[in-house]
């Protein structure tokens, strides 16, 4: 990649990591949104000023996956086959789609089940109050882990397409599928609550299904 074309990545992150830090509330009482009964606490001085330049990191990085995306497609398309430029692109594209519904769902299904597991779980027992760093560093590792899990129909229509494993060879694996994707649920969330792992190893066998589908579409059996 051309060194300009480096720094101008280096200068958007920094332009996006920048304006986030410096309008940070809104960002913040977004990610607070899915616990609105819980007191947040600061255990040491300078504890959320820590904090909140990690999730301007993390919004920087975020806004900087589409021109990154396409810096990135500019470089390897010339040096590709017609037939590898018919797939990088549209396997690119959708795994970006899958990266920002994976975001969606942890923040709409994920998170809010986790926190109402226990919350319930210590009702009445426990005051909870929370520290704001540990509750973000949770919900920003379900964000990323569940994100690499939205993959998995990419990972399927590159191995369909390559020719290494078949859809009669996917399906065939249905069982095994299942055995696993409550393992990888288990391993990937960071809560040991079951109705997170399992609303995740639901979309989990969801996605593989969407994979097949798409390769049956694309006429590789």
């Amino acid at each position: 990649m051309d060194k300009k074309y480096k720094i101008h990545l280096i200068l958007f992150f920094i332009l996006c990591s920048s304006l986030a830090f410096f309008d940070l509330n809104p960002i913040v009482e977004f990610l607070e949104m899915p616990a609105k009964s819980i007191k947040f606490f600061q255990p040491a001085p300078g504890d959320y000023f820590l904090e909140t330049i990690k999730i301007a990191v993390y919004v920087g990085l975020i806004g900087s996956i589409i021109p990154s995306l396409s810096q990135f497609l500019l470089f390897i398309i010339p040096g590709l086959t017609p037939q590898e430029q018919k797939w990088v692109l549209p396997l690119i594209l959708g795994s970006t789609f899958l990266f920002f519904i994976s975001l969606i769902f942890s923040y709409i299904c994920l998170v809010p089940a986790a926190l109402n597991f226990f919350l319930l779980y210590n009702q009445n027992i426990i005051e909870p109050l929370w520290s704001f760093s540990q509750y973000c560093d949770f919900i920003l590792i379900i964000f990323y882990t569940t994100g690499i899990a939205f993959q998995i129909p990419i990972l399927q229509v590159f191995l369909g397409v390559r020719g290494i494993i078949s859809v009669t060879q996917m399906i065939e694996l249905w069982r095994y599928v299942i055995l696993v994707a409550f393992i990888v649920s288990a391993v990937l969330t960071p809560s040991t609550d079951p109705i997170t792992q399992i609303f995740l190893s639901g979309a989990i066998l969801g996605l593989y299904l969407l994979g097949v589908a798409i390769l049956k579409f694309l006429k590789y059996e």
